[in-house]
């Protein structure tokens, strides 16, 4: 029997990576942690160094810019409860990888799969799956390509995995919603495809 998928998502400091780590450790699950950073400075590597000294010593932890659904397949079958921080950084990784497609729509399939595949490891085991995700979608339109597509794209994972979940929560401000308690149901809820 599959464990739960819960989303949990929100804007910078909002909050949610705390959230997710306190939601993981309910009932004194074996947790697996699932990063998804890449350090290319220093400023990111202290970003790094805070969520490592957040999490609890006994939490095993997965490096995996690429290829997650190895990793997610190995935490689900050693682990209660699996945090994966996070799907804005891996989506981020899967778009500017070296073997990304060249062409947009291309690079965009290339991602939405590799999230299919994801999920459907996060699906093999007992286990519940915590994504945490950046919702991009409230500031500007972005003024260069790049950004205007990451944030699609984004915007598109999110719906995935919010269209899977069992739960998904926003964070603002350091307090969490569940969106699907309140969610208004006018056909499927969610990305469809």
């Amino acid at each position: 029997m599959a464990g739960k998928i819960i989303l949990v998502t929100g804007g910078a400091r909002s909050g949610k990576s705390t959230f997710a780590e306190r939601y993981a450790a309910q009932g004194n699950r074996q947790v697996a942690y699932i990063a998804t950073a890449q350090i290319y400075d220093e400023e990111m590597k202290e970003r790094v160094a805070v969520h490592q000294r957040r999490r609890p010593a006994g939490w095993t932890t997965f490096e995996a810019p690429y290829r997650a659904e190895l990793a997610m397949a190995q935490a689900v079958r050693q682990a209660d409860a699996v945090l994966f921080d996070c799907l804005t950084l891996y989506t981020s990784n899967l778009l500017l990888a070296p073997a990304a497609p060249a062409n947009r729509e291309e690079r965009c399939q290339s991602v939405l799969g590799a999230i299919d595949t994801l999920l459907a490891s996060a699906k093999q085991e007992h286990a519940d799956v915590i994504f945490v995700s950046n919702e991009v979608g409230f500031g500007i339109v972005p003024d260069n390509a790049l950004a205007r597509e990451y944030r699609d794209v984004t915007g598109l994972v999110n719906q995935k995995i919010a269209g899977q979940a069992d739960e998904a929560y926003l964070v603002v401000s350091g307090l969490a919603v569940e969106l699907k308690k309140i969610a208004v149901g006018l056909g499927e809820v969610g990305f469809n495809g």
